[in-house]
């Protein structure tokens, strides 16, 4: 389990990172959304997970899902205009 963050989050909603560590080492996506009390976030098409959703009657067949799970942010890191990892935020 990660530490909590406190203060100021380096990453916000609709920002372009890269994948710096882990499976997906070397994917981009966008923020869908930060959870600051764990210090992580959900990047879009990276961290895929299947969920198995249950028959219900509005779907009678149940399901198998692709969902993104939230990475730690230390392992992402903004792209820059070159398109390479940076630690410098973008200007908002």
């Amino acid at each position: 389990m990660s530490a909590v963050q406190t203060g100021k989050f380096r990453f916000k909603k609709g920002d372009t990172v890269v994948v710096i560590a882990g499976n997906d080492k070397g994917k981009t996506g966008t923020v869908k959304s930060v959870v600051r009390e764990t210090g992580r976030v959900v990047v879009e098409g990276v961290n895929l997970r299947w969920k198995h959703k249950k028959p219900s009657q509005k779907n009678p067949q149940g399901e198998r899902v692709q969902i993104e799970i939230a990475i730690d942010a230390s392992n992402v890191a903004h792209v820059g205009a070159n398109g390479k990892p940076t630690r410098k935020a973008p200007q908002r």
